[in-house]
């Protein structure tokens, strides 16, 4: 079984993180986001994930290579202009020789795929797509379904008032081959708007997989903190964190006097100086430096970031190479160079 991961977007949603960070390499608990999603589907028994590129491909093949020590095989698709969802899986489709999944790049899920897939073979479906409850179905693709799980209609992005179900587009599918046949080559196209709606304009079977199981859509800085600290409470399966847990790296130094409140993670090369507050979750990337007094509350420091004395970060992501200044006080921000 083959997985295509779209990763192809410049991630404008996280901007600025993105000016200088590709989406897929964002770090979360100090891991490439992408990485996560590798491991995930190589779980599932998926042994060759294609990664449809476009924005810097190197910032991501660089780093992993044929990724053969997470278990399964990468290759690299790479386009030369943005061709949409399903123009990306057109232009990788010499590399797709039976059903195969798909998985939007900006989603971390623990969906059982396994289960998934022989659902998807049990009702002899052309295309399954994975369903999501979310409180706010007007950011995203509602999915109207019948008592057979079989779509019906799709709602891109809906008005409150055409709201009708508060099930979502999970941004994960299982397609048929055949289906790519339907796509044009070297054009923009869509699945959500083109591919999915004119195969049920035809009567294919599309079916819907509903789960209840963690997921978020982490493309952006809210969204991408949040994530962090599910992650840090133990809400996914993928991630063994405990509230309470202070994991300090054994090449980090922290002073006796600082207070650590957990769930904290601080790298390797870093230096948390006297009287220094963490109220986790934090996570701290590697040769930060904070300095005696500071305080970080609910926030992620990428590398390299240096923290001056009695500072305060509350709720805050700041990107690698960040200074901030001595008594600065600082919520809810994002930090980070605001040009590519």
């Amino acid at each position: 079984m083959k997985a295509v991961i779209l990763v192809g977007g410049e991630g404008t949603r996280l901007r600025p993180l993105t000016y200088t960070t590709v989406k897929a390499m964002v770090p979360v608990l100090n891991k490439p986001f992408i990485e996560y999603i590798i491991r995930y589907l190589s779980n599932h028994n998926i042994k060759e994930i294609i990664l449809a590129l476009g924005y810097k491909p190197d910032c991501i093949t660089d780093y992993f290579g044929d990724a053969s020590q997470l278990g399964t095989n990468l290759v690299y698709s790479v386009e030369t202009e943005p061709l949409g969802t399903a123009g990306a899986i057109k232009y990788a489709e010499q590399y797709i020789d039976d059903t195969f999944f798909i998985m939007n790049g900006d989603i971390f899920t623990d969906l059982n795929l396994t289960d998934m897939l022989q659902f998807h073979r049990d009702k002899g479906a052309k295309v399954t797509i994975a369903l999501t409850p979310v409180e706010d179905p007007t950011r995203f693709g509602v999915v109207e379904t019948d008592s057979n799980q079989r779509v019906t209609r799709f709602i891109e992005k809906p008005k409150r008032e055409q709201v009708t179900s508060n099930m979502i587009n999970a941004g994960v599918y299982i397609v048929e081959r055949q289906v790519l046949r339907r796509i044009p080559k070297g054009k923009r196209f869509m699945f959500e708007r083109d591919v999915f709606p004119e195969l049920l304009a035809e009567g294919e079977p599309v079916f819907s997989y509903a789960t209840d199981a963690y997921w978020i859509d982490a493309g952006t800085p809210e969204q991408y903190l949040q994530l962090n600290s599910d992650l840090m409470f133990g809400k996914s399966l993928q991630v063994a964190f405990k509230p309470e847990e202070v994991r300090i790296n054994k090449e980090a130094s922290v002073h006796p006097q600082a207070k650590l409140t957990g769930p904290i993670l601080v790298d390797s090369h870093c230096t948390i100086g006297k009287d220094v507050q963490l109220k986790g979750p934090v996570v701290i990337g590697t040769g930060c430096t904070i300095k005696d007094d500071a305080i970080i509350e609910n926030s992620i420091l990428w590398q390299n970031v240096t923290m001056g004395e009695k500072a305060t970060l509350k709720d805050c992501i700041v990107a690698s190479n960040s200074y901030i200044v001595n008594n600065a006080c600082i919520e809810c921000a994002t930090i980070a160079q605001t040009e590519k």
